[in-house]
């Protein structure tokens, strides 16, 4: 196995400029770019977008997915990704994500080949949609029929540790055709057990931290959002925690070798 220093990325997950900027400052190579993370991610605002671009250097790649649920695209919303992906190319954005499927939950290959030729020169990421697909090895197949980049993938389970397996299989299987991107709880402390057992290269992490609001005058009781849910929250990614996970991630080794940078 030949593995380049250069070859470990780190991806982080964000949808705020702060957290943004804290991605780079913690060694992030890039970040993918969301709004409503607790929808899973949809697509944000060019507002943000821009925004985001102005103040980080770093690889900024946008999620497009214009509605939380499942991955069968409307005609309509279909048309609406295809303009959100013109809309982040004019942003200066470096890659898009995105994954859709047929009703019988495999990937839908022509859409996503047609979404991916709009998009270039921009990168392109099929997420985790490849994970509801019903055959995970047949969709990645699939996925790479269509030209993406790469896959991100937690090896069909709710976290890339009891999916390990699967994400090797799928490592072996992609060989140098599409890069695997690992996502789903990984952290500083279970990184080297996860590139071990999988041999990946790439990684996906949110790293978000509860980070309660300046507002005093609180009113309970009043939601903005689902019932219950608390208003007084926020969530922010904080550059020592990436830290944290970029040195676990340099410092990993395999078969006794360093493979960080």
């Amino acid at each position: 196995m030949n593995r380049d220093a250069g070859m470990m990325e780190l991806e982080i997950c964000v949808d705020s400029v702060q957290s943004a900027i804290a991605a780079e400052l913690g060694g992030a190579q890039r970040v993918e770019l969301c709004s409503a993370l607790s929808e899973g991610g949809l697509t944000p605002s060019a507002g943000l977008i821009r925004e985001v671009r102005a103040r980080i250097g770093i690889g900024l790649h946008v999620i497009i997915r214009p509605r939380g649920g499942d991955f069968f695209y409307s005609d309509e919303e279909f048309a609406v990704m295809r303009e959100d992906i013109r809309s982040a190319a004019l942003c200066g954005v470096n890659g898009v994500v995105f994954g859709l499927l047929t009703a019988d939950a495999e990937v839908d290959v022509e859409r996503t080949r047609e979404l991916v030729e709009l998009s270039r020169p921009m990168k392109v990421t099929f997420h985790r949609a490849i994970d509801m697909a019903c055959d995970l090895e047949e969709a990645l197949e699939e996925v790479v029929q269509t030209g993406a980049d790469r896959i991100l993938t937690s090896g069909g389970e709710e976290s890339a540790i009891p999916g390990s397996g699967r994400i090797a299989n799928l490592v072996r299987r992609a060989g140098d055709r599409i890069g695997v991107m690992v996502c789903g709880g990984v952290r500083p402390e279970n990184v080297q057990e996860i590139v071990q057992s999988t041999r990946a290269t790439q990684f996906h992490a949110a790293l978000r931290t509860a980070v309660p609001s300046p507002i005093t005058n609180r009113k309970a009781g009043l939601y903005m959002g689902d019932p219950g849910r608390d208003e007084y929250v926020r969530y922010t990614v904080l550059a020592s925690d990436v830290r944290s996970l970029r040195q676990a991630i340099d410092a990993v080794r395999v078969d006794g070798v360093s493979i960080g940078r």
